[in-house]
């Protein structure tokens, strides 16, 4: 597993170009955005991504009053705290927020209301390394800051996930930049608002992206998601270079521990784990007939899953359609469909039944 996500992500540790040939131009391709792009659509469920989001100057700016409120504060209290002048020689607001980029951007639409994702990738093969741990720290402290002033200012949203990620951090600047990471919670939550930051990195860049990804890959087919097709036709060669007989493991939780499992599943939605990790369960036999029989009654899903609905139904018998997944399973010869009304809410939470109904018989 880390030798593949060292040949997938290394790829990004120089930029791939792709040759324009309406202007005669080259365009870059950053593999790491590509795989964010993949992890947003595929693991968040974001109906809209894009990579290299940047702001417009015909945009209209908004809150500057308040945004200029949290330069300043920020500011002064990096400076007094930690000696770090986060934002170098950037004097007015306008100036940071030109210079703001976001490696892949995804808003997430349900419910009637907007959930936004924002990410900022790096790879450098020894570790981040932006000159010296202390301009490292730094970095990652702008950047973020920087991203959610730029979804206040031209989202006017006061709540995102704002993700600095990266494959390969050394323990030094973990240490340093976690109190400043917990710092910057802090003041944006006194100022009013719901913004998560988050730093993804080493052996969680592998549990909570890349494991997601490659489990989601599966019938993805579009030429535009190149780390997925990248990482589809190393399988197909490795498959072929195998000896015959020796079987392939594929690289997912399979090779992971039940911690690093729960850390993959973490990231995905309810749905999304019932379908990838139940369902299999559900057709490789090792489920019991009579769980299966249980399992067609809404009165043990409800005492086992949750659920308000029987989890299994036979194809051939009457059902509502809008309550089950399309696609059919297949169990000890006979076709059924499974529940697709997984619920996650505070006050009505179905994960904790699904994972430990998974544990039992995974």
């Amino acid at each position: 597993m880390r030798g593949q996500v060292k040949r997938l992500i290394g790829i990004s540790s120089s930029t791939q170009r792709e040759y324009n040939c309406n202007g005669g131009k080259q365009m870059k391709i950053e593999m790491g955005e590509s795989l964010f792009y993949s992890w947003l659509r595929h693991v968040k469920e974001c109906q809209i991504v894009q990579t290299n989001w940047t702001t417009s100057s015909q945009w209209q700016l908004n809150h500057e009053d308040r945004l200029e409120e949290i330069m300043s504060t920020t500011d002064r209290f990096f400076t007094e705290q930690y000696g770090y002048s986060i934002y170098k020689k950037t004097s007015s607001l306008s100036q940071l927020l030109q210079q703001a980029e976001c490696d892949a951007i995804g808003i997430e639409v349900q419910g009637g209301t907007n959930k936004i994702y924002a990410v900022d990738v790096a790879f450098h093969e020894a570790g981040l390394n932006y000159g010296t741990r202390e301009a490292t720290i730094k970095k990652i402290i702008a950047k973020s800051l920087r991203t959610a002033m730029c979804i206040y200012g031209y989202l006017d949203a006061r709540e995102a996930e704002i993700i600095f990620a990266s494959p390969k951090i050394h323990k030094s600047v973990l240490d340093g930049v976690a109190p400043c990471l917990a710092d910057m919670q802090r003041i944006m939550d006194d100022l009013g608002f719901r913004f998560l930051f988050r730093i993804i990195a080493n052996d969680d860049f592998r549990d909570k992206v890349l494991v997601p990804i490659l489990k989601a890959s599966n019938g993805v087919a579009d030429t535009n998601e190149l780390f997925i097709r990248s990482y589809q036709m190393m399988q197909m060669f490795e498959k072929k270079a195998v000896s015959p007989g020796k079987p392939v493991k594929p690289a997912t939780s399979e090779t992971q521990t039940p911690k690093e499992a729960e850390d993959t599943y973490s990231e995905m939605k309810i749905g999304k784990v019932a379908q990838l990790v139940m369902r299999p369960i559900l057709e490789s036999g090792r489920v019991s007939a009579d769980e299966i029989v249980r399992l067609q009654s809404k009165e043990y899903s409800y005492d086992v899953l949750n659920l308000n609905f029987p989890l299994l139904v036979r194809t051939d018998a009457e059902y509502d359609k809008a309550r089950y997944y399309s696609e059919p399973l297949h169990i000890n010869g006979a076709e059924y469909v499974m529940c697709s009304q997984w619920i996650e809410r505070p006050e009505n939470n179905d994960r904790p039944y699904l994972m430990s109904w998974i544990r039992e018989h995974q």
